[in-house]
């Protein structure tokens, strides 16, 4: 690769982490059209790095292409928000299974830690602060699995999700889900006790009612709204 191709390179991925970063803030909305134009004026670039980025965040699930229309950003509904958690669900708790039987206790600790952390950041005021630690928390244990394939199919969900799915609905922007702090604390505290226990029959047990009893309570909100 000459030095012409480096440095269109890394220009179209910085113009990629730009965008990605402005939709996961919500800057750029759920549903709102990506016009190259308009985005390479305002990043002050060509169209082409745009474009390539646009596929790029496009694989990544955070852009939807529509024919004959063009990009757009990723919108969720209802059904597609049940259908992501049961995925989550069914792969977290097949990563927690196997991280049962490899966690070290280095990784407990940590686990542990963020967890404290979590409890100690759960005011409404704090709920950027309690989201990134509640990611964390997942993405230490499916992490401890070693299995690279769920690692980096995790990591993409994770990519978009929560993040974007909380932004698409303005009741859960800003505010963390009425009612569920104390369950969800309980909850993350029975599957470290059981990736403690090393049995991933809990784990995974533990893990799946988790994430779909968050999938329930965010759906109920969501409607009553």
């Amino acid at each position: 690769m000459n030095s012409t191709e480096q440095v269109h390179k890394q220009l179209r991925n910085i113009v990629a982490e730009r965008m990605r970063i402005a939709i996961l803030e919500g800057r750029y909305k759920p549903g709102e059209w990506m016009r190259q134009e308009r985005i390479a004026r305002e990043m002050g670039v060509s169209q082409m790095p745009v474009r390539e980025a646009i596929k790029e965040l496009a694989s990544e699930g955070l852009i939807e292409h529509i024919p004959y229309r063009g990009a757009r950003v990723a919108s969720f509904s209802l059904e597609d928000i049940q259908d992501l958690y049961e995925h989550r669900a069914f792969l977290e708790g097949r990563a927690a299974a196997i991280a049962a039987g490899w966690i070290t206790e280095e990784e407990l600790q940590k686990l542990k830690f963020v967890q404290t952390e979590i409890e100690q950041n759960s005011a409404p005021e704090q709920v950027g602060k309690y989201r990134e630690l509640n990611r964390q928390f997942h993405q230490l244990i499916y992490t401890a699995s070693r299995r690279q394939y769920l690692i980096r199919a995790l990591n993409q969900m994770w990519s978009v999700f929560p993040t974007m799915m909380i932004a698409n609905f303005a009741a859960t922007t800003a505010l963390p889900l009425p009612n569920r702090d104390a369950t969800d604390n309980e909850e993350h505290r029975a599957i470290i006790a059981a990736l403690d226990a090393h049995s991933p029959e809990m784990a995974e047990k533990a893990v799946k009612a988790h994430i779909l009893a968050t999938s329930a309570h965010l759906i109920s909100f969501l409607k009553s709204q």
